[in-house]
């Protein structure tokens, strides 16, 4: 006997039920880049790795010119060098005349040395913004050797005018700031501030002795000869 229809049921397909995985299919995996080896195998290419800080340090110390090479250019990353600055600094390190005076002569071929530049800026800072006078900056510039010829040029760019103004500047601002006091304690204070700044004996006792007059005071102040 016929079995009733299920009016609920949909009718079943006149088609094979399909043959294969009930599950959707995977999406197939990334392709590993591989090369081939000399004996017909494959295996996955690898990157190679970056060398670490201390690796690289490593080899910048196997290397002499390359250790001299990041010596100077963190020196020069702070603030301007000389090159007697740049050489006592390699020399201190280790590194061989030699190899210095190479990694420095290409420097300043490249200009990163420029001594004559290093020279001006400097006066025209220390003067400007300290009033050093033209023997201490002199002094200075020897100190971390420049050679005396640059000084004198780079010195030379203060006139004789321009030194008297700063000096008498300086000198006006310390006699004021010590009224009241004995005018030997003020003549004493004002000509060994301009002895530390640099300025000749001659012009610091003029511009005292000047800036005194101005103000009344009645003071005699022994010759200190030529500067």
């Amino acid at each position: 006997m016929p079995e009733p229809l299920d009016r609920h049921r949909p009718p079943a397909s006149p088609f094979p039920p399909p043959v294969g995985p009930s599950r959707p299919e995977e999406a197939p995996a990334r392709s590993v880049r591989s090369t081939e080896d000399p004996a017909g195998s494959f295996r996955p290419e690898e990157t190679p790795a970056r060398p670490s800080r201390r690796d690289r340090a490593a080899a910048a110390e196997e290397d002499p010119e390359a250790k001299a090479r990041a010596i100077c250019l963190n020196l020069l990353t702070g603030a301007p060098r000389t090159r007697a600055q740049l050489a006592r600094a390699l020399e201190r390190r280790g590194i061989d005349h030699d190899t210095a005076d190479s990694v420095l002569g290409r420097f300043s071929e490249a200009g990163l040395i420029d001594d004559a530049a290093f020279a001006g800026a400097w006066v025209d800072s220390r003067h400007a913004g300290r009033g050093l006078g033209r023997r201490a900056l002199a002094a200075e510039l020897r100190s971390r050797g420049v050679d005396d010829d640059i000084v004198r040029d780079a010195v030379d760019d203060i006139s004789p005018d321009q030194e008297e103004d700063t000096a008498r500047r300086l000198a006006r601002r310390k006699l004021d700031s010590t009224r009241g006091h004995a005018p030997e304690v003020r003549v004493r204070r004002a000509l060994g501030m301009l002895a530390r700044k640099g300025y000749a004996p001659g012009l610091a006792y003029r511009v005292v002795r000047e800036e005194l007059e101005a103000e009344g005071t009645d003071l005699d102040l022994p010759d200190p000869g030529p500067d």
